[in-house]
């Protein structure tokens, strides 16, 4: 199993394997401790990938990549008095307990389980991941990115805070890539309605009477050293998303003036995203907030991806036509990845001929007849928009 930690040499010896020191200069482990919470949460997953093993601390050092035996296994001892994993002896050794497994399905995952994809000369290599599953139970399939997978990258760069801008149309899998990585994640949808107390949070009314207050996810991710998605940031107010820019940068704190000026640090793991859609009306990236991410991502429909999900290719290659208009400026709309797996949910529910007119349907008016024209071109079918017919 892959992680976010860069590889180490190793550890200790394997052939044996004593009980790491646990004195002075042995950060204490815990969720809610910063760096060594992580990398509590990352030992936990570790374990629970390999539910029937009991291993040596050194052994799980080393396949974590983790710079201390010594923090790690304080980490074991602290999962093993939590009941989440057993603790043998002569030498140390742990294995996970069922509540562990069921534990570590809160945690935010260390890194996407990779499947073998063969085996090249003496030893295999490591293919395709597999498919992440998302907080609604679909499943996110990793893309490449630079010398690995997105979903992977994304989290060494949060263990590295480099902050991420995606962008790229609505529909291409941006959200998906991020919920995919992080399943710590909060999330602020942005919109040219959003306010300051969006991110901070406000006063809410009580039964009985007045009001408390309730903190916002900028604040809880901070706390908590969660991940913050600001969609559609810049449809967001730019004097609003100020709010964002003393988190970000190496002062680590907000100031919250309707709680009495309360300051709030962040503590290690708290990590900014944000998702941008140029094309949208309204969206404006400011250079204010374009500073502020060391990585522009952009973010586009993965065609093979489609076609893999089932897809049909004349389809597929009606998108590609509509999305090169697009690029061109000779259409204003061209569907994405969420409205073809939207085709093929609609076929598979009211056939191939309805599936087609909604594909046009969906699309906005100005935009529809090149759509329709596109996909009688590539299906030989004629279309028009979906609509009830006659009794």
């Amino acid at each position: 199993m892959t992680t976010p930690h860069p590889p180490v040499p190793p550890a200790g010896s394997p052939q044996n394997d004593p009980a790491p020191a646990s004195g002075a200069g042995t950060p204490t482990t815990g969720a809610g401790s910063g760096r060594s919470g992580y990398l509590y949460r990352t030992v936990a997953l570790h374990l629970a990938d390999h539910p029937d093993q009991i291993l040596k601390v050194g052994e799980i050092t080393r396949a974590i990549g983790a710079p201390s035996s010594g923090a790690v296994f304080e980490a074991l001892r602290k999962m093993a008095a939590a009941g989440h994993a057993t603790h043998h002896r002569d030498p140390h050794r742990f294995q996970i307990t069922q509540a562990g497994i069921d534990a570590a399905g809160t945690l935010p995952a260390a890194a996407p389980r990779t499947r073998s994809s063969g085996s090249s000369g003496g030893g295999g290599r490591q293919g395709r991941p597999a498919p992440v599953p998302r907080p609604n139970g679909t499943l996110y399939h990793p893309r490449r990115l630079g010398r690995g997978w997105d979903v992977e990258e994304l989290r060494r760069l949060r263990t590295q805070q480099v902050p991420v801008l995606l962008y790229g149309p609505p529909g291409t899998g941006k959200t998906a890539m991020v919920e995919a990585a992080f399943p710590d994640l909060l999330t602020v949808a942005g919109t040219g309605d959003t306010v300051v107390d969006d991110f901070l949070g406000s006063y809410n009314p009580v039964p009985g009477g007045g009001y408390e207050f309730v903190h916002g996810p900028l604040v809880t991710a901070m706390r908590q050293g969660r991940v913050l998605l600001v969609d559609d940031a810049t449809l967001i107010p730019p004097r609003v998303l100020a709010v964002l820019y003393p988190a970000m940068d190496g002062r680590g704190t907000v100031t919250i003036p309707a709680h009495g000026n309360e300051t709030v640090q962040a503590v290690n793991g708290f990590y900014i995203v944000a998702g941008h859609n140029p094309g949208v009306h309204g969206a404006v990236l400011t250079e204010a907030l374009a500073s502020r991410f060391t990585v522009h991502l952009h973010v586009t429909t993965d065609w093979d991806l489609a076609r893999q999900l089932g897809v049909p290719k004349p389809v597929v290659a009606a998108a590609i036509d509509l999305n090169a208009d697009l690029a061109a400026g000779k259409t204003v709309w061209a569907p994405q990845l969420r409205e073809l797996l939207g085709f093929v949910t609609v076929r598979d529910q009211l056939g191939m001929s309805a599936a087609l007119a909604n594909l046009a349907g969906i699309a906005p008016q100005d935009a529809r007849d090149d759509v329709a024209a596109a996909l009688s071109r590539h299906t030989g079918t004629p279309i028009t928009a979906l609509a009830l017919g006659k009794r």
